[in-house]
């Protein structure tokens, strides 16, 4: 009876070993695109970055990595216990840009059915840009979030309506004179133009 038992520990050891090496290489992968994203450093401002990837709608993942530099993981952020089926959710960072800003997180929501433009966040640090940088650059602000108080992470958001849709920039209670997000919400893209 042993020497039938000793193949089948031996197969399940060898793939428990081949499993092994498997995941290690995935790791190593994973830290080279990770140091990759931090060495490549667009040359361009944080206002660059912006009306490159307004450029760049709807949003791909290949289209936001080629404009940032960088490295997108496919990674459910909704905090969700439930698999999210509505969503791909991809992210990456940070993403140092030649002003001093530093895009600490990317990220980008597409969704699974044909039509959506995306959904994309950048959440920024480094060079603080007060609001009435902001406004220099988009005159029509509106305050669309007024803070509410009873939040831990309360923030007032202004936002603009460009043609393709609603650009947020939110600053947080917490440091109310940097901006500390900035958010692209593209209109939906219309039934014809999806197909093309």
């Amino acid at each position: 009876m042993k020497s039938l038992t000793r193949p089948d520990n031996l197969f399940r050891t060898l793939a428990i070993l081949s499993l092994a090496i498997g995941l290690a290489g995935c790791g190593k992968t994973a830290g080279e695109y990770r140091r990759d994203s931090q060495m490549m450093q667009p040359s361009m401002t944080l206002w660059q970055a912006v009306d490159a990837l307004a450029q760049q709608i709807p949003f791909t993942r290949g289209n936001v990595e080629s404009v940032l530099s960088t490295h997108l993981v496919e990674k459910d952020t909704s905090k969700n216990p439930i698999q999210n089926t509505t969503f791909k959710f991809y992210t990456s960072g940070p993403v140092r840009l030649s002003d001093g800003v530093v895009i600490s997180n990317v990220d980008l929501r597409v969704r699974y059915k044909a039509g959506h433009p995306g959904f994309l966040v950048l959440n920024l640090e480094g060079s603080c840009i007060g609001i009435e940088q902001v406004r220099s650059h988009y005159s029509d602000l509106k305050l669309t979030y007024p803070p509410r108080p009873d939040s831990k992470d309360a923030f007032t958001g202004y936002s603009t309506f460009p043609s393709w849709g609603k650009l947020s920039f939110s600053f947080l209670e917490k440091n109310p004179g940097c901006l500390s997000s900035l958010v692209f919400d593209p209109k939906p893209v219309e039934a014809d133009n999806a197909t093309k």
